[in-house]
């Protein structure tokens, strides 16, 4: 991944670029950079980054709770499926045979 560092001449914000995705990694108003032109790291925004990756880890393990619930229930769902499926095939054959 290639990445460029511009400063925007619209806001003066310095903007991390990734070359290859034409995309926009990191926004740093001027206001907020140091002396050296970088993007100057505060508790708040670590602090939001963690609970983005907290709340999008346990939607992870709610996703993957749901799915192995599926899992689990798939047996009995088939066994159900299969038996409407018999019950269907022998009442046709009831039918025939009258």
């Amino acid at each position: 991944m290639k990445e460029i560092e511009i400063d925007c001449p619209c806001c003066d914000s310095r903007l991390l670029i990734d070359v290859l995705s034409q995309k926009v990694l990191r926004h740093a108003p001027k206001a907020s950079l140091d002396e050296f032109g970088k993007p100057v790291q505060d508790g708040k925004r670590w602090d939001a980054a963690a609970r983005t990756v907290t709340d999008r880890g346990s939607r992870s393990e709610d996703a993957f709770d749901s799915a192995l619930n599926r899992e689990r229930a798939r047996p009995r769902d088939l066994d159900d499926l299969f038996k409407k499926a018999k019950d269907k095939v022998d009442d046709r054959a009831q039918r025939h045979d009258e």
